[in-house]
């Protein structure tokens, strides 16, 4: 693939444009059934020593024909197609719930085809991979039913849920991206050999503390886990800290120009 035709590529995932590689990166894929949009506020927080990169996943806004995916290795297959001219040099890995199984396998797969690596990973609401899934699973569940643990989780627009025909129109890539997170699993391999920063709510019904705080064995590198007050969208109103967590690590790597 032609580096022209890479970078058409890229730009389909990535709505802001493709970034320039000697900047340090924060690669950000969003939960199930989110967009891009999810992190529309992120730069302006985050300020102008780091570029925060949003990715645009096939189903949703201007990728709205794009079929979604329905499993992980799909996704992690097509991200390394057609960004990996992106990862390399300085840059990280965030992702919020199915958003975090993505950056997790993404980061796994890097490692394991000798790519550059990225300098650290960061996950939020999601338990570690290697843990049995025990909740309702949501992919399969009559509208609703899935409407009221949309509601217990929250994070979804009261007017979504309760105009059926709205709904009816979002379910499909909604039920696509549960499938993503709960058709998955895990296969044993090497820890990471990066630093690893689990982010969770101390009130998220989808991920305790202690799922959360088991992301550690999925590393050789540092561990940290940082709790916040809130349920399973505590980024909404933690946005400032979580990003500052992220940027200081990014930068505190960064070579000197």
């Amino acid at each position: 693939m032609t580096g022209k035709s890479q970078a058409v590529q890229g730009t389909r995932w990535l709505p802001l444009g493709e970034p320039t590689l000697t900047r340090p990166r924060l690669f950000c894929f969003p939960h199930a059934g989110a967009s891009a949009a999810a992190y529309g506020g992120w730069q302006r927080v985050a300020g102008d020593q780091i570029a925060v990169c949003p990715v645009q996943p096939p189903g949703r806004a201007e990728r709205y024909r794009v079929p979604a995916y329905h499993d992980v290795d799909a996704f992690v297959d097509d991200l390394v197609t057609d960004l990996g001219h992106q990862f390399t040099g300085h840059y990280a890995l965030f992702g919020h719930s199915m958003g975090a199984l993505v950056a997790y396998e993404l980061a796994r797969r890097l490692q394991a085809n000798g790519a550059p690596a990225p300098v650290h990973l960061f996950v939020s609401g999601r338990t570690a991979p290697h843990l049995a899934e025990t909740r309702t699973r949501l992919r399969d569940l009559p509208v609703d039913r899935l409407v009221h643990e949309l509601r217990r989780m929250g994070g979804t627009p009261d007017m979504l849920l309760r105009d059926r025909e709205l709904l009816e129109a979002f379910l499909p890539l909604l039920r696509a991206d549960f499938s993503v997170n709960e058709t998955y699993r895990y296969q044993p391999h090497l820890p990471l050999a990066i630093p690893l920063t689990a982010f969770g709510g101390q009130s998220d019904p989808r991920a305790e503390e202690w799922e959360m705080r088991e992301w550690a064995t999925h590393t050789s590198a540092r561990f940290q886990c940082r709790m916040y007050p809130g349920g399973h969208f505590f980024t909404e109103e933690h946005t400032a800290d979580v990003l500052g967590v992220m940027r200081s690590e990014l930068l505190c790597t960064a070579p000197l120009s």
